[in-house]
């Protein structure tokens, strides 16, 4: 009797004793989740911010954060809005709810990458918590691959390449191009200094002074096209194209956040605009409205090939990715001019969408990387920033009518990207996550 005392308090649980199994385990057993670490909560939070910092949108986030928390043995429930993060936080000890505050960040494609690949890691289990969150720490201390000065120029450059998306000469390129520049410098201002942070007004101000001045001194020169496409990297057309993502995938918090900053970034654009024709107009005289003398056609293929390059910079996207972030740019532009030949504005850029989301995807499933680094560069060929500035312009000049009917058209061209993305992913699914899900409450 002794002997059998002293053996079972002395046994060690071999692999025929049953062990206990954490919140959410594999589909088809194998090793348990781990249990609920102390560092877990702060984990989540320092990867929930990173996400957000570097473009996520509010689907992904959460996603992301569901999977995390599942393998890091703690039940989450999400909630991802543009300037807020909210996480309910459930282990086996103690509930946890935490409020994160954020402000919108730019988009930095390298990064996002690597956390979306980070992400993958712990959600697989091949990194601990520690680890990981060492990780994030030296990915957000890096500093950025393309500095200030570099920025400013692909500003330059991509503002005079969308002159000639929009039909426009010489003359509105190089307008464009100080247009562009000038915007750069104050968008560069407005991150070292908190007094410029809200700098778009005062770009489009100037953009306004120097297409009057442009107009004059350089005759003929348009004013419509100098001044759309020197201001192209304000116009939020992406964050209007993933507001009306997130509204139609029911995020309807995060999608109508978005879609009234759009909005108010086009009123305050358009305003900035209004008042600087009116000082150019009162310097140099009335602004006669002139049609632009058209380049030869081959110089569209070196506009799209400058813009895409500059998108690469504003994006701070990978020097490994440039081949395909530039194959992808020219598909979206091909599609989307030959499907608005064929079919109308707006089915062209459902054609474009849907090309760029297949070819997105195929990268993605591929490379095992996100569909993000080459969808966003593609789908800012297509978005409707410009049609949206144009109905503002419409608004102040008293055309109501014809304001309306722009907007409506910027409308159903955002939603016409939505679906072509939507579709693209039906055509090609996304790629899998994680080798294993939690499973679901019985």
């Amino acid at each position: 009797m002794w002997k059998q005392l002293k053996d079972s308090l002395w046994r060690v649980p071999g692999p025929d004793v049953a062990r206990p199994e954490g919140p959410a385990g594999p589909p088809g057993g194998g090793m348990p989740a781990p249990r609920p670490h102390r560092e877990s909560p702060a984990l989540i939070e320092q990867l929930a911010r990173a996400l957000h910092r570097y473009g996520y949108s509010a689907q992904q986030i959460e996603d992301a954060l569901t999977l995390v928390a599942g393998r890091l043995g703690v039940r989450g429930e999400f909630f991802a809005t543009p300037t807020a993060i909210f996480a309910a936080l459930e282990t086996a000890d103690h509930d946890e709810t935490m409020l994160i505050r954020v402000e919108p960040g730019s988009v930095n494609l390298d990064k996002l990458s690597r956390l979306d690949q980070l992400t993958r890691r712990i959600a697989d289990g091949e990194v601990s918590a520690a680890e990981a969150s060492a990780t994030i720490d030296a990915i957000r201390s890096e500093p950025p691959r393309f500095k200030g000065k570099t920025r400013v120029l692909a500003t330059a450059v991509v503002s005079a390449a969308s002159a000639r998306f929009f039909g426009g000469g010489w003359r509105e390129m190089c307008v464009c191009g100080v247009i562009g520049f000038i915007t750069g410098v104050l968008a560069l201002l407005s991150v070292r200094d908190a007094r410029f942070r809200l700098f778009e007004p005062v770009a489009a101000f100037v953009a306004g002074v120097l297409a009057s001045m442009a107009a004059v001194v350089l005759a003929p020169t348009s004013a419509y096209v100098s001044m759309a496409g020197g201001l192209i990297v304000l116009f939020p057309g992406l964050t209007l194209t993933i507001a009306i993502s997130e509204l139609a995938t029911q995020h309807l918090s995060s999608g109508t956040s978005r879609l009234m900053a759009a909005a108010t970034l086009f009123m305050s654009i358009g305003f900035g605009v209004a008042v600087g024709l009116k000082a150019g107009a009162a310097v140099f005289g009335t602004v006669a409205a002139a049609a632009p003398i058209a380049l030869p056609a081959w110089t569209t293929a070196i506009a799209v090939l400058m813009a895409s390059l500059s998108f690469v910079v504003l994006f701070q996207a990978s020097p490994r990715d440039i081949v395909w972030i530039l194959g992808v740019c020219a598909l979206a532009f091909v599609g989307a001019r030959v499907g608005a030949q064929l079919l109308g504005v707006e089915t062209g850029a459902f054609v474009g969408a849907m090309l760029v989301g297949i070819a997105s995807g195929l990268y993605s499933r591929n490379f095992d990387r996100p569909s993000v680094v080459t969808s966003t560069p593609g789908i800012i060929m297509l978005v409707p920033g410009s049609v949206g500035f144009q109905s503002i312009t419409d608004m102040l000049a008293r055309d109501a009518v014809s304001g309306l009917q722009t907007a409506f058209t910027m409308i159903m061209t955002g939603v016409a990207l939505v679906t072509g993305l939507f579709m693209a992913r039906l055509l090609v699914p996304r790629r899998r996550w994680v080798t294993w899900r939690p499973r679901k409450e019985r």
